[in-house]
């Protein structure tokens, strides 16, 4: 079966300010809108993984995340601020840990649900959880350069790439100098059918909250742990796409975020909170 190609897709110029009202319309819930029966989605969960695999790939087993700073959340959100001028400094495999678990990690087992998957740090539309997290950095320690794929089950990353591809990363970016000197870029992408297999238009909906809640958590541990972070919705999606080796169309990337120690050789707000 042929894939389908996003140039297939692009509507003709000229209806650029009417998408987001058809987007908008298409997916509103109606009173007769009905969802697939429990047991289709039931056997539907039982046949995608809840996380892809990259079998074969080198894995990375990451420690466990027990130990998190003890910093009230208030004061956590209140100093989260956007960062933009990094400076280059190596994170730990542990920091990348907590990091990671407390924005995407699973938190509970599914007994005595209906649902065949453990339930994770965010809220997701149907427990569906259609996000994958692929990360970039060059200055993990004792890890050689690369693009890196994140297993919530597994707790472990699987190296997809190897080499620092941080140059080719940030010349798709619209600010590309944000990339240059952040520890870790953090790509939220969406494999569609997770969610739409069920919510149908308002599946993709859901996709977009979510990400919004995982890129919060992001946000904030960072913060917690003394880095600092901005998210990044200015990049060229179909460059970034082909880096981390998605279609563009079922799988695609819907959020950056770029992590690491703030850079004080130019006027900027405060830091985030330290240790």
């Amino acid at each position: 079966m042929t894939q389908p190609n996003w140039k297939d897709l692009v509507l003709p110029k000229g209806n650029e300010d009417l998408l987001y009202e058809f987007f908008h319309e298409n997916s509103k819930i109606g009173r007769h809108t009905q969802n697939p029966p429990l047991s289709d989605v039931r056997d539907q969960l039982e046949h995608l993984h809840p996380s892809l695999l990259y079998e074969g790939y080198p894995r990375i087993d990451l420690p466990s995340s027990s130990v998190i700073p003890d910093i009230s959340l208030f004061r956590v959100m209140e100093s989260r601020i956007s960062i933009r001028s990094f400076t280059y400094s190596t994170l730990s495999l542990k920091d990348l840990a907590v990091i990671l678990h407390y924005s995407y990690g699973v938190t509970r087992a599914c007994d005595e649900t209906h649902l065949p998957r453990g339930f994770r740090m965010v809220p997701s539309g149907g427990g569906l959880y259609p996000l994958e997290i692929y990360l970039h950095t060059a200055q993990l320690e004792n890890t050689q350069p690369g693009l890196f794929h994140y297993n919530p089950e597994h707790n472990s990353l699987r190296q997809v790439r190897a080499g620092n591809a941080t140059q080719e990363i940030s010349q798709a970016m619209v600010q590309p100098e944000i990339g240059l000197k952040a520890s870790v870029l953090i790509f939220i992408t969406a494999f569609f059918e997770r969610s739409t297999f069920k919510y149908q238009d308002r599946g993709y909906r859901f996709i977009l909250i979510e990400a919004g809640h995982v890129a919060q958590n992001l946000n904030l541990v960072s913060n917690a742990l003394g880095y600092g972070s901005v998210n990044i919705g200015g990049f060229f999606d179909r460059e970034i796409d082909d880096l981390l080796g998605l279609d563009g169309v079922t799988h695609s990337t819907m959020y950056m975020i770029a992590i690491g120690k703030q850079s004080f050789d130019t006027e900027t707000d405060p830091g985030p909170l330290e240790h």
